[in-house]
This record gives structure tokens, sequence and C-alpha cells, in this order.
């Protein structure tokens, strides 16, 4: 048995990087409302228009999404249409802005008593 464990452990080892390099694209404030934006897709001008920063830096924040995977590009004519990459990362995106909602708005946070591995 030991022997599954042991090749198995650069995967399991893997899986923690990846999830650890995903969080950290997700803890700046532009980019994570910029992917809580896209899960339709948009070009730059209109998210621009919708956070609070400027045209530039959603483009550089969008930029790093994309090398990141996190987010796809299409073009269509002259512009270039993003959207979020994964239901996953989605899902993940939403969880993070409902557990700062608890958070800011003073809501008790709520948790089911269930095993890690459940």
């Amino acid at each position: 048995m030991a022997i599954a464990r042991d090749s198995q452990q650069p995967d399991e080892d893997r899986r923690w990087e990846v999830a650890a390099e995903i969080l950290g694209h997700l803890a700046d404030p532009t980019r994570l409302h910029l992917l809580r934006l896209l899960s339709v897709e948009q070009d730059v001008t209109t998210l621009t228009t919708r956070v609070n920063a400027s045209r530039s830096s959603v483009s550089q924040h969008l930029g790093r999404l994309r090398l990141a995977g996190l987010v796809q590009t299409r073009r269509d004519g002259r512009r270039v249409l993003y959207r979020i990459t994964s239901d996953h990362l989605a899902a993940l995106v939403t969880e993070a802005v409902g557990y700062a909602d608890h958070a800011v708005r003073g809501i008790p946070h709520h948790r089911t008593d269930r095993s890690p591995e459940e």
C-alpha cells in the first residue's frame, strides 16, 4: 500500500500547488471582479465600464488571467471577447464573494458538519 501512495504523491503535491496558484490569481479585487463578470463574453471596453479600473489596468489583468489559463479569448472582428474558462472557477469566485458578503454585512457564516473527504 505504501508504494501506491508514493507513486501518487507527486500528483497530490502538484494539486495543492496548482490550487495555491489559482487562489493567488484571485487575490486581486479587480481580477476577482473581472472573473465574476466573465460568465458571459465581454470585451475590454464593456468590462472597463463595470469595474473600478482604467482600460489599461483591465487589459493587463485580463492578460494575466489569460496567461494563467483562467480566461479564454475569441476574436470578433476588431474586438477581443473574454470569458471565464471553467464552471469550477466560476463557482469558486461565487463562493469567495458569498463569503465576503457574510463578512462585510455581519451575517453569521454557516457550515455543515462533514469530513473534508466527503
